[in-house]
């Protein structure tokens, strides 16, 4: 049975690591969100918003972590694996912020496929910024708008996930697996 890598994503503050939580506690294998990781990191080294800073340097760490991820899920065990983005990910942030960027970032858009795409869109009801999270609502929908059109020039058909609870929203996304 061929394994199947599946990419939770969407605009910033939609609700994915409550979903990846809720997957994991429902006994699913998950890779978490790494922009969180790379921003602090860059916080302690006194740069405050390295994606704002050096979106170019914040993008390679990035990317760099999400081929990390793809290749972890490929040589896990499980089944089925859910992630909180993916490598496309990188490319939409960056046509949202205008930063050009090279080949280099493209091409594992194309090389590393996941098997199935659910994006959650913008929900004001639950929206909260925090440190690492300093786009505005609107902002945060502009960037929803751009990962959904990212991973369809990739090929893929996105399943947009309808707001509900969070159980209700991972069991949407079990019960659309393969659609």
């Amino acid at each position: 049975m061929k394994k199947k890598k599946i990419v939770i994503t969407g605009g910033p503050g939609t609700g994915k690591s409550s979903i990846i939580h809720q997957l994991e506690e429902m006994g699913h294998k998950c890779l978490h969100e790494i922009s969180r990781d790379v921003i602090r990191e860059a916080q302690l080294n006194g740069i405050e918003q390295l994606f704002l800073e050096d979106p170019l340097l914040f993008s390679r760490k990035l990317l760099e972590g999400r081929i990390d991820q793809f290749q972890e899920a490929e040589n896990d065990s499980s089944e089925m694996i859910f992630i909180d983005r993916g490598v496309p990910d990188v490319t939409a942030y960056m046509d949202y912020l205008g930063t050009e960027y090279p080949e280099e970032f493209v091409e594992p858009c194309r090389k590393y496929q996941y098997d199935q795409i659910f994006i959650l869109p913008p929900w004001r009801a639950i929206y909260k910024s925090d440190n690492e999270r300093y786009e505005s609502f609107d902002q945060a929908s502009k960037i929803s708008n751009y990962l959904t059109e990212t991973y369809k020039l990739y090929g893929y058909k996105p399943i947009l996930v309808p707001e509900a609870g969070i159980k209700e929203r991972a069991n949407f996304i079990l019960n659309n697996l393969g659609s």
